[in-house]
């Protein structure tokens, strides 16, 4: 066998080797989900958890166990949320000039758009306009006598 033929082998049984290492850990990370979920599910007996004796109790369960969540929950809820309001305002205050600029640009923008379309739709409408302001001119005056 020549060098070539060595390299292609080589290349050939690695990536083999590759191939097959992926579908061990694609399999075992399966396997592994399924199990997690097998675990979650949790199996009721509704005759014993939905009769009237029981269900004021399960509810009452149940309720505690949101309420427990919640409270072990809470420090990191609100450091969170403070985080956050802490990062805006620090946002804020780093792109104030900037965004002043924009709101600025943007106004003076959509200011010149406006006269853009008022004196375009002047000019379409001239005609209808000047009647209109004849017209009113002439009830006008003629209230007026």
């Amino acid at each position: 066998m020549d060098l070539e033929e060595l390299k292609r082998l080589r290349k050939e049984n690695f990536l083999a080797h590759k191939k097959k290492k992926r579908e061990y850990y694609l399999k075992k990370k399966i396997e592994k989900t399924l199990t997690k979920k097998r675990n979650k599910v949790k199996e009721f007996d509704y005759e014993t958890d939905l009769n009237p004796l029981n269900f004021e109790r399960k509810i009452k369960e149940i309720i505690k166990q949101q309420k427990e969540h919640v409270d072990n929950r809470k420090d990191k809820i609100i450091e969170k949320i403070r985080e956050y309001k802490e990062k805006k305002r620090e946002y804020y205050l780093e792109n104030k000039d900037r965004r002043l600029e924009y709101d600025k640009e943007y106004r003076e923008q959509k200011k010149e758009e406006l006269r853009e379309y008022r004196r375009e739709y002047y000019q379409k409408n001239k005609d209808r306009i000047l009647k209109k302001q004849k017209e009113r001119r002439k009830q006008q005056s003629n209230n007026k006598e």
